[in-house]
């Protein structure tokens, strides 16, 4: 596709997937005078506050023909889009962040080969193809690892955590018998993300580090400031920069890293755990606690803008509400400073986002 230019307002820009983050990413066009078309198979919470939605297969090229036809530019909101699907697209329309990042990060052990390619530090990882090459990995390796599909794995999903003495059979059943990473365990002091945007013209900024806490492999609590020292946010930020630049990148992007701590040489300390190409969930606080969010700074890269100052304001804390933790929402609505956000999915089911709640303060650093 030829370089697109800066998208005027009223300009509409498709979004593949109609999940919560498709929705506050509409939530944040609209604030820039931008409509939103999405796509997807299925119906989802975006489609409630989008101009216009479609729901087609992935694999409905007529379907996405006619998407491609009513739009300016197209993004997605999750990594599993299928590759075919954006291919397709990008033939027809400007596609930002482009096929490349969707290749990568869809799939962990490109992911992994990918970065640990640029000199990032990773975990250590191995291909498992079968539970021969599974048994033998754990034989050699001695060590606690997690078994994960290379394709279709997210919050928690498709994953299966496994010490020495684990059967290999029986692990490679419970994902299914799919293709696989097997990844030793690594200690840690802490979890964090970068949130780095990168515009059209090659512009870069990031976001403060949040320190992020999972329960079940599901993201439960982003706290900023995260406490990292300078020279170490510089690093962080410089990991998150030379795997957006090898991409060529244009948008959001999200690292997730671990901190080994300060007893680990600097250049070695932060091990990255995974990619994700899009708008991230330990970046909700953005929308309270920064004049320009996440949400916004990625849609205002897809429309070939000026980005927005990635500054906060204020420290935050963002709880993620999980399945029947919904349920709270009148006691949280009625609580003095919390930012409640609901999603609108139906069911409460034991691991689904159903919304989420951040509340701020005084900024300390």
């Amino acid at each position: 596709m030829p370089e697109l230019s800066p998208l005027p307002p009223g300009s509409t820009i498709g979004i593949l997937g109609a999940g919560q983050l498709g929705r506050m990413l509409v939530l944040a066009a609209a604030r820039l005078g931008l409509k939103c078309h999405i796509y997807c198979d299925v119906h989802g919470p975006a489609m409630d506050v989008a101009a216009t939605s479609t729901i087609a297969p992935y694999d409905d090229y007529d379907a996405l023909s006619s998407f491609a036809a009513s739009i300016e530019a197209a993004t997605y909101e999750f990594e599993n889009v299928p590759l075919a699907c954006a291919n397709h697209l990008a033939k027809l329309v400007t596609l930002r962040p482009g096929a490349l990042a969707l290749e990568v990060a869809r799939d962990r052990l490109a992911e992994k080969t990918f970065i640990a390619g640029l000199g990032i530090p990773v975990t250590p990882f191995a291909e498992v193809n079968d539970a021969a090459s599974l048994a033998a990995l754990l034989a050699q390796w001695q060590a606690h690892t997690i078994l994960k599909t290379r394709l279709l794995g997210y919050d928690g999903k498709g994953q299966i955590s496994l010490s020495p003495d684990s059967i290999a059979e029986n692990a490679f059943l419970a994902i299914g018998r799919q293709p696989a990473v097997l990844e030793r365990r690594v200690t840690f002091k802490r979890e964090v993300s970068v949130l780095l945007v990168r515009g059209a013209d090659g512009t870069v900024d990031a976001y403060d580090s949040p320190e992020n806490t999972h329960k079940n492999g599901i993201l439960a609590r982003s706290v900023i400031p995260s406490g990292l020292e300078p020279d170490a946010a510089a690093v962080v930020h410089k990991h998150a920069r030379r795997i957006a630049e090898a991409l060529d990148y244009v948008g959001l992007l999200t690292v997730e890293m671990f901190d080994l701590g300060d007893s680990v040489p600097i250049v070695d300390r932060f091990v990255v755990n995974e990619i994700a190409p899009r708008v991230h969930n330990s970046g909700h606080w953005t929308i309270e606690a920064c004049i320009v969010s996440q949400f916004e700074n990625h849609m205002r890269a897809v429309a070939g803008w000026p980005l927005g100052a990635c500054s906060r304001h204020s420290d935050a804390e963002m709880v993620n509400l999980i399945g029947a933790e919904v349920l709270d929402w009148h006691q949280l609505a009625a609580e003095p400073g919390a930012a409640l956000h609901l999603y609108n999915k139906g069911d409460a089911r034991p691991v689904r986002k159903m919304g989420h709640v951040t509340r701020l303060r005084a900024k300390s650093d």
